[in-house]
């Protein structure tokens, strides 16, 4: 697909990135990875999950706050008269301001360790959410690609079935009128050919919609995109043992990680909660200096040191300690629960991916298989049209399933190759390289 120069400028000018000539599919894959907004909003997440490990280490650490402040005095004294100090009442306007520092080092906080230590489950989950994320990509970028090759076949199966049933109709009208044939044969053409018109018109409509769901991946136009070549091969998972990969899937699946991440968060904040009776203990260093310009005993410069331990014991908040330590059990059960729910519905996965490539495979040779007897067929009974024996309808039939089987045999091809990368992301192993050995089918 060739862009004129203007339209090269709007598609920049968009943040569009034009995908010209032929494409496959890792350059669908390469697209999405800077375009696609659900990856960009992932990577995102994970940037500010990892903040998570240094806000729960700054509780740890030392805190220093600065004070300031200024003053305009205006004050009246009156004193008793025949007081002695009589003489020194009136009005005294002076402007006082100071300022100081507080250092505070938690000793002993028992909560503030809890929230450190959930602080690195916190970045574990945000880094296995990423990790979801980029193999997520991966599928809905095979997902997208063979879901416009499949509406592609569609649309070129259509118009040769639409080209086949028309030399039918042809056919079916000159032997109409040399006497050779019925009025039926003539009508159950038409017939045909009218669907195949409105399948036509469908099948195109689909391709748009395909086309622009692949565009929206990649934001922006894709060229001409590679089909299935020789490169294709049909290949059993390796180790050919589902029960293996369901163990695999239990130790590497993401889904599981983050489960596990946030019930080992759960506990620690039964925990946490559990110590909130408990007492701080600080180190509070500070330092003040105040001048004051006037008052009863003139100005003033004062300065002051302290440094100590402070300790805070908390006795009674209103029953909020013991319903926080109540809420905190509730939500471990939940997340043990979730967790139970991880790994069975990851073991489900594992087993539908792998059944995916096995029942496959066979799918695709019985396919194979059929699309040669439906071509046999198709042959016959264009034969046996000719000498008498079949008629006008067997031969569309024929046709019919013959567009069927291939159709049905390019979806089996499209489905086995995206259960494969299905069945490496089950067990946490899908990469880009398994990518590029699915995209060695494509020619």
């Amino acid at each position: 697909m060739k862009l004129s120069k203007t339209a090269l400028c709007v598609f920049l000018s968009l943040g569009i990135t034009p995908l010209a000539g032929a494409t496959d599919l890792l350059d669908i894959y390469h697209a999405a990875q800077s375009q696609d907004a659900v990856f960009a909003a992932a990577r995102a997440s994970q940037q500010a999950g990892e903040e998570k490990l240094t806000q729960g280490r700054s509780l740890l650490l030392p805190s220093v706050s600065l004070n300031a402040n200024t003053t305009k005095n205006n004050v009246t004294t009156t004193y008793a008269p025949g007081s002695f100090l009589a003489p020194y009442g009136g009005n005294q306007q002076y402007n006082s301001h100071g300022y100081g520092a507080t250092l505070v080092q938690p000793l002993f906080r028992e909560q503030n360790w809890a929230l450190y230590n959930e602080s690195e489950l916190q970045v574990a989950i945000s880094e296995a959410q990423f990790k979801l994320a980029e193999q997520d990509l991966i599928l809905r970028s095979a997902q997208a690609y063979f879901d416009v090759l499949i509406a592609q076949d569609n649309v070129q199966l259509t118009a040769a079935q639409k080209t086949a049933i028309s030399e039918q109709l042809e056919q079916a009208k000159r032997n109409f009128e040399v006497g050779t044939a019925t009025v039926t044969d003539t009508y159950e053409a038409q017939a045909r050919y009218d669907l195949i018109v409105a399948q036509e018109l469908n099948a195109a409509n689909n391709l748009e919609i395909k086309r622009r769901s692949l565009q929206q991946l990649v934001n922006g136009n894709v060229g001409t995109l590679n089909d299935l070549g020789p490169g294709f091969k049909l290949e059993a998972p390796v180790p050919a043992d589902i029960q293996k990969w369901v163990d695999d899937a239990r130790h590497g699946n993401y889904q599981i990680a983050m489960a596990q991440a946030a019930a080992e968060i759960a506990d620690r904040e039964v925990d946490r909660n559990r110590g909130g009776h408990l007492p701080t203990v600080d180190l509070v260093a500070n330092y003040n200096k105040n001048t004051t310009g006037g008052g009863t005993f003139g100005a003033t410069d004062t300065r002051s040191t302290a440094i100590g331990v402070q300790l805070n014991m908390p006795l009674f908040q209103g029953g909020a300690i013991q319903s926080k330590w109540r809420e905190a059990e509730a939500n471990r059960e939940k997340a043990r629960q979730d967790l139970e729910n991880a790994r069975r519905n990851v073991e489900l996965q594992t087993r539908q991916a792998y059944l995916g490539v096995v029942s496959g495979i066979s799918q695709v040779q019985a396919l194979q298989q059929a699309l040669k007897s439906s071509e046999s067929l198709l042959e016959a009974s264009k034969l046996g049209q000719q000498v008498g024996v079949r008629t006008n309808l067997d031969v569309l039939n024929a046709q019919q399933q013959l567009f069927s089987t291939r159709r049905d045999l390019y979806q089996a091809q499209y489905n086995y190759l995206v259960s494969q990368l299905s069945l490496k992301a089950a067990v946490g192993g899908l990469a880009e390289d398994d990518l590029g050995r699915v995209n060695l089918a494509l020619h």
